[in-house]
C-alpha cells in the first residue's frame, strides 16, 4: 500500500486555508454508516481505503478478525473502525451476546495493534462505540462527562472502547464514536420500524 506525503493544511495569500486529501481506511465501509461516510469523504476528494474480508482489490486492505489477520496499515492518515455484529439483528441468545461482544473487542484490538505496529501508520483512529455505555434513564440527560451505566450494553461498550488502548498508548489520537439508533430511509432500524408505524402501532422515541 506504500507510503505517501502526509496531508497538510496550507494557504495562499488572500485565500482560505485548504486541506490536502487524506487517505482514510474504513472497516465496515459497506454498512449503513460506512456507505454514508465513504460518500461524504469521496465528495470532498479524500481517498477511502475499504478494509474488506474477501480478497482485497487494488486500493483495499484485507482483514480477517476471526483469524487475527490484517494487512499492514501503512500510508494512511486515519482509520475509521465501524465493523461489528449488529446488536439489533438477532435475538439475544447467550451465543449471540458473545458474538456482539467479541466482534467488537477482537476487531478493535486487532486494528489498534496494527496501527501501533505500523511504520508510517495513521495518526488518528475513530472507533465506533454506542450510547449504550451510559445505560438508560427516563429522567437523566447524558453527555460525554456522564458516568458509564450498568447492564450488558454498557459492559460491552466499556470493553469495546478499552480495546483501542494499544493505539492510544502508541500516541495515536483516538476518538470514540458513541452513536445511537441511526434512522435513515436508506435502511437500518427504519426497515423494521416503518411497517409498524404505518399500521398505527408505532410510538414516540425519547421525550
Amino acid at each position: 500500500h506504500g507510503s505517501r506525503p502526509r496531508s497538510t493544511v496550507g494557504s495562499s495569500p488572500g485565500k482560505s486555508p485548504t486541506v490536502a486529501r487524506m487517505r482514510v481506511a474504513v472497516t465496515g465501509a459497506s454498512g449503513l454508516i460506512g456507505r454514508a461516510l465513504t460518500a461524504h469523504l469521496e465528495a470532498r476528494r479524500h481517498v477511502v481505503v475499504p478494509v474488506v474480508r474477501r480478497t482485497a482489490d487494488d486500493g483495499e486492505i484485507r482483514w480477517d478478525p476471526g483469524a487475527g489477520h490484517i494487512d499492514p496499515l501503512t500510508g494512511l492518515d486515519a482509520v475509521v473502525h465501524l465493523a461489528a455484529a449488529g446488536s439489533g439483528d438477532k435475538r439475544w441468545t447467550e451465543a449471540y451476546k458473545r458474538q456482539i461482544l467479541e466482534s467488537r473487542t477482537n476487531g478493535t484490538r486487532l486494528v489498534s495493534e496494527a496501527i501501533a505496529s505500523a511504520s508510517d501508520g495513521p495518526r488518528i483512529l475513530l472507533s465506533a462505540s454506542a450510547i449504550g455505555i451510559y445505560g438508560s434513564s427516563e429522567t437523566t440527560t447524558f453527555d460525554e462527562r456522564s458516568q458509564t451505566g450498568e447492564g450488558f450494553l454498557a459492559d460491552v461498550c466499556r470493553e469495546w472502547e478499552a480495546a483501542t488502548a494499544p493505539a492510544e498508548q502508541h500516541g495515536v489520537r483516538v476518538a470514540q464514536l458513541r452513536t445511537g439508533i441511526v434512522l435513515t430511509p436508506d435502511g437500518g432500524a427504519l426497515t423494521t420500524q416503518l411497517p409498524l408505524f404505518r399500521t398505527g402501532l408505532g410510538g414516540k422515541f425519547g421525550a
